[in-house]
């Protein structure tokens, strides 16, 4: 498969901030002037240049390479660099790269055709194979994160979703951890017996369920992500948002729509003054427990 080519635009030299330009897309953070020329390498970074903008030269010659677990790597930095200088430009140019990344990591781990189902500490692979993982009671949503970041520190795609105890509405529960928690509920892959003496309050389908199909997995990756962005409260500074939503992505790093609707905010957050003080949503969801 191969990688797209992204023309990151440069920053001014001191770091301040950068300058628009006539050919620049807002949003998209691609100018002719950036730091990939015209067919896509990389150049020599300029001395002094910002350490943000040298990130996304490697992140942008990582993803024309093919390297989506660098590029992600590489860009997530960048990413959290500029958020915590506030710079909501520079963030909103680095989005689309960490999206493209992000989302050619996922369907890799998808075209894979690997589907399992973990339900004990003893289950989880030290050396994973690519594919699409469920995880279910007694595990929980902090063993599925701890998962995710060392499958990718191995440079092994896969597509992770933490599901709980079936509910009583006959829905499973599904979340997602990381400073915060992000929950919601989705309809189970086959039909479920409730049996109140398993932890997973199911019978899991019953012999020869097998694991959910590719369908089920993306279905409910994009139905967690919905739901965070549900969320989100309009009233508030486009600055905060951004912090709530550079929280949602931290946990549920694998919905397109939350990267957008990041890129919104920081674009919406350069048109206000920054509200005095960073407020950032509590924690009211436990990750380690259902």
């Amino acid at each position: 498969m191969e990688g797209t080519a992204h023309r990151i635009g440069r920053g001014d030299p001191d770091g301040i901030g950068i300058a628009g330009s006539g050919n620049h897309r807002p949003g998209l953070g691609l100018s002719r002037g950036g730091a990939c020329g015209e067919g896509g390498v990389a150049k020599t970074p300029t001395k002094g240049q910002n350490p943000i903008d040298r990130l996304m030269e490697r992140a942008s010659a990582a993803l024309v390479a093919t390297r989506y677990f660098e590029a992600a790597r590489l860009a997530g930095e960048a990413l959290r660099r500029a958020h915590a200088a506030s710079d909501f430009e520079r963030m909103a140019r680095i989005i689309l790269p960490l999206q493209e990344a992000r989302r050619l990591k996922r369907e890799l781990a998808v075209d894979s055709g690997g589907r399992f189902v973990l339900s004990r500490l003893s289950q989880i692979p030290e050396t994973p194979a690519p594919g699409c993982y469920l995880f279910q009671p007694p595990l929980i949503g902090a063993d599925a994160r701890s998962f995710r970041e060392a499958a990718d520190s191995q440079k092994t795609p896969v597509l992770v979703i933490t599901r709980e105890p079936l509910a009583r509405d006959g829905k499973w529960p599904v979340v997602a951890v990381g400073t915060v928690s992000v929950r919601t509920k989705v309809d189970p892959p086959w039909p479920l017996e409730r049996v109140e003496a398993n932890v997973t309050k199911d019978n899991g389908g019953g012999p020869g369920a097998g694991p959910p199909d590719a369908a089920w997995f993306e279905a409910a990756a994009e139905v967690l992500g919905d739901a965070a962005i549900a969320r989100l409260k309009p009233e508030d500074p486009a600055a905060w948002r951004v912090d709530d939503l550079m929280e949602f992505l931290d946990a549920h790093p694998d919905h397109e729509k939350l990267h957008q609707r990041l890129a919104e905010n920081c674009r919406k957050a350069l048109t206000e003054d920054l509200p005095e003080g960073r407020r950032h949503r509590p924690t009211v969801d436990d990750p380690y427990c259902f």
